[in-house]
């Protein structure tokens, strides 16, 4: 991992031990990997923390455009949910279904 600035999206390398073989199994062996996972990931978390545009990712993670890749892989549907949701779950990041259709109250 490179030394970059650490988010509040960021988790921990352990956190991210148990659900690198799920995200892995995605990708088809064709050559060595260039990008850090964990890196990506991270960049994906602050994506979906943040609100931010793909190409407003924070300097220190991989490209936008790799992160985007990535994140189109991982959120393809898959049976009945994508990889990224089952990696969500699986280190509990997940918002319960209720918050996710929650829409903000108006400012007054």
């Amino acid at each position: 991992m490179n030394q970059r600035r650490q988010y509040p999206s960021d988790i921990s390398p352990e956190q991210f031990a148990k659900i690198k073989p799920l995200l892995e199994s995605a990708r088809k062996k064709t050559r060595p990997r260039e990008v850090d996972l964990y890196e990506v990931f991270c960049a994906v978390l602050d994506v979906l923390r943040s609100g931010c545009q793909w190409r407003m990712i924070p300097a220190g993670f991989p490209k936008w455009r790799t992160v985007y890749a990535y994140w189109q892989i991982w959120n393809a549907a898959n049976d009945t949910e994508s990889l990224l949701q089952q990696a969500l779950k699986k280190n509990r990041l997940a918002r319960p279904a209720s918050a996710l259709d929650a829409r903000p109250s108006p400012v007054c």
